[in-house]
């Protein structure tokens, strides 16, 4: 099966500065991958690479098939790209720029006229539709951008920062709109909101200092936590310690850790070992001692925690590298 987008030791040098060194990865239809990484970790240049804005000093990328080296005309028709900051030209209205859009693309009039249609009341733009763009929100201006990417009914996606600068609503139909795209359609999405990866995404990629340094499900980047499948617990102070020192001896449990007093309760933190499920054993546990917990819940993780120690933990090894 033909992979949507292939990425072959692609490698980018802007004079001293080595901005990605051979990173490599597929991307197949119907999936959507997460694409993080700290500011300046090489994640807009290597997707300016795939779009055939940039060079690659060395690698190879290709797009639906065609080789972006060799043809790049078919490879940037298969491709929506929406680019960092989303420009447009200001002094034209979203009406206008759809129509220039559509016309560089070469869409049929009638077809275009029915796209714009359609693609204003998905992402909810009647309201700015012939206001000049200069004039609009951020989060409209961003809209707009993400309008033009889909205009055309690519079957790829590259979406650099998708619902930067937009409310919690907006955020909400992006995101819903990816989901829906999501089923015949391959997107890559930037994003530093984790809470986004865990949402929309399918898989992840994490990028730092221009290396790749995970690639897996959001699943698999949360189980990396110290504290995936940790069990809470809300007791009452007095059973706290107790409690504490009988579950210190479970197999299974790594350490415990005391959250501190919540009004006449104390809060506990059971880490599990390798990240195993212990809830059940933890239960049967405490009500064997006859108590009643008033609360008990399953922490599956961080992934803020988990992407600080992959992309710093990264940046250390390198340095050590060079030295």
């Amino acid at each position: 099966m033909q992979h949507a987008i292939e990425v072959r030791g692609l490698d980018k040098r802007f004079g001293q500065v080595h901005a990605v060194k051979n990173v490599s990865f597929t991307l197949s239809y119907g999936e959507v991958l997460g694409f993080l990484g700290p500011n300046g970790a090489g994640k807009s240049t290597t997707m300016k690479m795939i779009c055939g804005f940039l060079e690659p000093t060395a690698g190879h990328v290709t797009v639906a098939g065609h080789a972006i080296d060799e043809d790049p005309i078919a490879a940037r028709r298969a491709i929506g790209y929406l680019p960092e900051g989303a420009p447009a030209y200001g002094e034209m209205t979203p009406r206008g720029f759809f129509e220039f859009i559509g016309r560089v693309r070469g869409l049929e009039r009638r077809y275009l006229e029915s796209r714009i249609r359609e693609v204003v009341a998905r992402i909810h733009l009647e309201s700015v539709i012939d206001r000049p763009i200069e004039t609009l929100s951020k989060g409209f201006k961003r809209r707009v951008g993400l309008a033009q990417a889909i205009l055309h009914d690519p079957r790829i996606l590259i979406l650099d920062e998708p619902t930067d600068g937009l409310d919690p609503n907006q955020k909400h139909e992006v995101r819903s709109l990816i989901r829906e795209m999501a089923a015949e359609k391959a997107i890559i999405i930037s994003t530093h909101i984790l809470e986004e990866v865990d949402a929309i995404c399918s898989n992840t990629l994490i990028i730092a200092d221009g290396r790749l340094c995970f690639r897996g499900t959001p699943a698999e980047l949360q189980s990396r936590s110290r504290q995936h499948n940790a069990v809470l617990l809300r007791l009452p102070e007095m059973d706290a310690i107790r409690v504490r020192g009988e579950l210190a001896r479970l197999p299974g449990v790594a350490a415990i850790d005391d959250l501190g007093r919540a009004g006449a309760s104390r809060r506990l933190r059971v880490c599990a070992h390798e990240g195993r499920p212990i809830i059940a054993p933890i239960a049967e546990r405490v009500r064997a001692l006859g108590i009643e917990p008033e609360e008990i819940a399953v922490d599956y993780g961080r992934l803020d925690e988990v992407f600080r120690n992959i992309t710093l933990g990264s940046l250390t090894d390198n340095r050590r590298a060079l030295t």
